[in-house]
């Protein structure tokens, strides 16, 4: 349930701006309209001040709204075009991501964090389809999957348990899910790679780095997809230095750009 945080201690035109953009995020996460009750659910909110915010967010085209039930509006194409064409990340990361996937002959794919979630930047199609279509922009845990997985490496007790607390919220994860099961899934600090089998989806590995970052901790991860059937485990690890070194060249570009 995504219920936002300390807005009683926050101005009305800012609570009310957080509200909006709450509910303009939650739906991106969902696949299908959704209708009004459905989202007053997600978010923990009456469903009047949550229809109030869809009105808002219809009529700046950010929302649209079809029987009843609610969607992204066209008004998300322009931004999202002008990022793909002018952000450094995915221009500079897609001549890396082909060159992976050639050699390796696997689904190479960028991902950035976004909060407490991480979203599809890039992508290049490996030979063997994977079963499933995952498109640009699709928001995903920390919790699952390699390139989900890479981001928690490094962080203490109280930042996982706090992401432990948001992937609940975000109904990613079960409402037992705790700081022991988050901890299960975090790489070990000797590890610089993650590594997830039948996860996400089922039949299917993948492996993933972090891009070293110029200070802090890193944002984006570079990742390899394929078929547990064509592909084992041992021979998806044997990959890592190869995406090790694609990563410290996608990091070195984007130093060198206005990124």
């Amino acid at each position: 349930m995504a219920v936002e945080k300390n807005q009683s201690e926050a101005p009305n035109g800012m609570r009310s701006l957080t509200r909006a953009i709450a509910v303009f995020e939650q739906i991106q996460r969902y696949e299908h309209p959704r209708r009004l009750s459905a989202i007053a659910a997600d978010m923990g909110m009456s469903s009047p001040t949550t229809l109030r915010i869809l009105r808002v967010l219809h009529e700046a085209g950010l929302v649209s709204q079809t029987d009843k039930s609610y969607r992204l509006g066209p008004a998300v194409l322009p931004a999202a075009r002008v990022f793909l064409e002018n952000d450094p990340l995915p221009r500079v990361a897609q001549p890396i991501l082909q060159q992976l996937s050639q050699a390796t002959k696997l689904t190479a794919s960028l991902y950035t964090r976004l909060g407490d979630e991480r979203v599809l930047v890039e992508r290049v199609v490996g030979e063997t389809s994977l079963g499933y279509s995952l498109p640009q922009g699709r928001r995903l845990p920390l919790t699952a999957g390699a390139a989900g997985r890479i981001f928690l490496l490094g962080a203490d007790d109280d930042e996982l348990a706090r992401i432990a607390e948001s992937s609940r919220r975000l109904q990613y994860e079960a409402e037992d899910f705790d700081l022991e099961a988050i901890k299960a899934r975090t790489p070990s600090l000797e590890s610089n790679y993650a590594i997830s089998e039948d996860e996400r989806a089922l039949g299917i590995i993948s492996i993933a780095v972090a891009i070293p970052a110029r200070q802090g901790l890193p944002t984006e991860a570079l990742s390899l997809t394929g078929p547990i059937s064509t592909i084992p485990r041992e021979a998806l690890e044997a990959k890592a230095p190869e995406l090790l070194q694609a990563a410290r060249r996608l990091s070195d570009l984007l130093a060198s750009s206005v990124y």
